[in-house]
């Protein structure tokens, strides 16, 4: 039984160089249907629309995705804009040309950039509107979120929000039991329970923030089991 008291910084099969692309590419479409039904892509545009409800009147935007993956948020997002008369164009920026690669043939119909690099290295040309991660935050230590908060905040002109897990023992053993039945990735079974033993607590979240010397950031609880972070600069106006 492992102890949820701290974080776990036990190593992610994902997070390893030697994963043949075959398995990434199941593990990726597999996350997907998680989003999709435990409602991952559901707290994803909350997040856009609480940005945007506060800024008011923006009706075309550019969003920015690190860690994107396979690009399923980006095309939940889309068809979210598609449908609310919003003009998105997306960029999505992965450290394995794998996944952005896989993403550009897996949607081709996005309006989007697709970017291999470790997104610290990332300069941009033009700022985008929106920058945020889905499922990115609990792969690295600490330090590296509060550095995270920092560079988001330093990138964007209208705010950035995360959505992440929560740890919690009920998470936890829900989500180990769920993939052991469901799932035909190993990567699932074994990355899924320990994502979570390498989520956070709200009060950790609101440390990481008071450290980057973030306010007026607002960290939500979303069902099933999520931290919702939304920031929104200072005195933005449409």
């Amino acid at each position: 039984m492992p102890n949820l008291k701290a974080r776990s910084y036990q190593k992610e099969l994902l997070d390893g160089d030697d994963i043949p692309f075959a398995d990434i590419r199941s593990n990726m479409q597999e996350l997907n249907t998680i989003n999709t039904y435990l409602g991952g892509h559901h707290i994803t545009i909350s997040g856009i629309k609480q940005i945007l409800v506060k800024v008011g009147g923006i009706t075309t935007i550019t969003i920015c995705e690190i860690g994107c993956g396979g690009g399923d948020n980006l095309k939940a997002i889309t068809k979210w804009c598609s449908a609310n008369s919003v003009s998105v164009s997306c960029i999505g920026i992965d450290i394995k040309e794998e996944c952005t690669t896989f993403a550009q043939q897996q949607y081709p119909e996005l309006e989007a950039t697709w970017i291999a690099s470790d997104y610290r290295d990332v300069k941009f040309a033009v700022q985008p509107d929106i920058i945020f991660s889905s499922l990115f935050c609990h792969h690295f230590d600490n330090g590296s979120i509060v550095a995270m908060l920092q560079w988001m905040k330093a990138n964007v002109t209208l705010g950035f929000f995360i959505n992440d897990l929560h740890r919690h023992p009920l998470a936890y053993y829900s989500i180990k039991l769920i993939t052991q039945i469901f799932s035909k990735s190993y990567l699932v079974k074994n990355d899924a329970p320990l994502s979570v033993a390498r989520g956070f607590t709200k009060g950790e979240w609101q440390n990481f923030i008071k450290q980057a010397g973030l306010s007026g950031c607002m960290v939500q609880w979303k069902w099933a089991f999520r931290h919702l972070v939304v920031y929104c600069h200072t005195g933005v106006t449409a």
